[in-house]
């Protein structure tokens, strides 16, 4: 059996393992029903992540959402009165979520072959799961075939396309030894226990994507989010919380430091587009403090 379809099935039944039976699911939507009607800080780490999609949200477009697993992700579009179909590789949540009414349409979909017709959707939307598929480029060139107008990845940010120091170290290290870094930077070449390779996103890197493929524009935008840990994650996202007190005192110093060009944002928002968008998009974008590229046409393009 390939890798790619060992990763698959590991993905594909990654729920039913870690939530058995039903009650084990049933307890999972509960306890993000939780944290929606508390404002938990899970909540809030979760809705900084979504809320990036917000300036494509200002005219009525249709969405898709890949790697949706429990469909929460497609809840934010569907409960703003977008035409919202979550999808996932597993079935273990998405008949439990519409059941419950927070989705209204779902598909158990494998990225690498989207069942969906060319330019099904406006917008595609995914979120935390391009890092552990195992050919994300192949599910990336899937998710443009389906939509009309972009793709939005939200997921963690390649620190080394941001940071010349690490760059160059590593260049020295490598030209002597090309496992010396490797001591030292441990994560340099991280695996998933399901087997894949966990892809981090760069602006460059989605750049020479787009170029490639002959599309008009990508935009990006970083945030600082790393601030899950499960002994404070139900705990109040506001001042009557210690822990998250110190969260918003750490956000300043990593917002500070960002600014500073002193270390890259923690997420990288990138939006790879297929062709330019509306005006009010654009305004809404450049307010919302997106970074826009806007390429040349290819001269020798037939």
């Amino acid at each position: 059996m390939s890798n790619e379809k060992r990763s698959h099935e590991a993905h594909s039944e990654w729920y039913d393992v870690q939530y058995a039976t039903k009650e084990a699911k049933d307890r999972a939507i509960e306890l993000w029903e939780y944290d929606n009607e508390h404002k938990t800080i899970n909540h809030w780490i979760h809705q900084r992540m979504l809320a990036l999609a917000n300036p494509f949200m200002k005219e009525p477009k249709s969405w898709l959402t890949v790697g949706d697993g429990y469909g929460f992700d497609a809840n934010y579009f569907y409960k703003n009165g977008l035409e919202t179909t979550a999808t996932d590789i597993s079935e273990a949540f998405l008949p439990l979520s519409k059941a419950r009414g927070f989705i209204d349409k779902f598909s158990v979909e494998n990225v690498e072959k989207l069942t969906f017709d060319d330019n099904s959707f406006d917008y595609v939307f995914c979120k935390e799961a391009y890092h552990h598929f195992p050919r994300p480029y192949l599910g990336v060139y899937e998710m443009l075939r389906v939509a009309r107008e972009g793709v939005i990845l939200v997921e963690p940010h390649d620190p080394i396309s941001k940071m010349p120091f690490l760059l160059a170290l590593r260049n020295i290290f490598d030209r002597f030894d090309t496992t010396l870094l490797q001591k030292y930077w441990k994560n340099r070449y991280s695996f998933e226990e399901v087997g894949n390779y966990v892809f981090k996103l760069s602006e460059r890197e989605m750049d020479k994507l787009a170029n490639g493929m002959g599309l008009p524009m990508v935009a990006f935008k970083g945030i600082n989010n790393n601030y899950y840990h499960p002994s404070y994650s139900q705990e109040k996202a506001d001042d009557s919380s210690v822990a998250f007190r110190k969260i918003k005192r750490k956000l300043a110093f990593h917002n500070f430091l960002v600014k500073a060009s002193l270390m890259p944002s923690q997420v990288l928002c990138a939006v790879i587009f297929k062709k330019i968008p509306s005006p009010q998009t654009l305004e809404a974008m450049r307010k919302d403090g997106f970074q826009i590229h806007t390429f040349p046409p290819n001269p020798y393009a037939y």
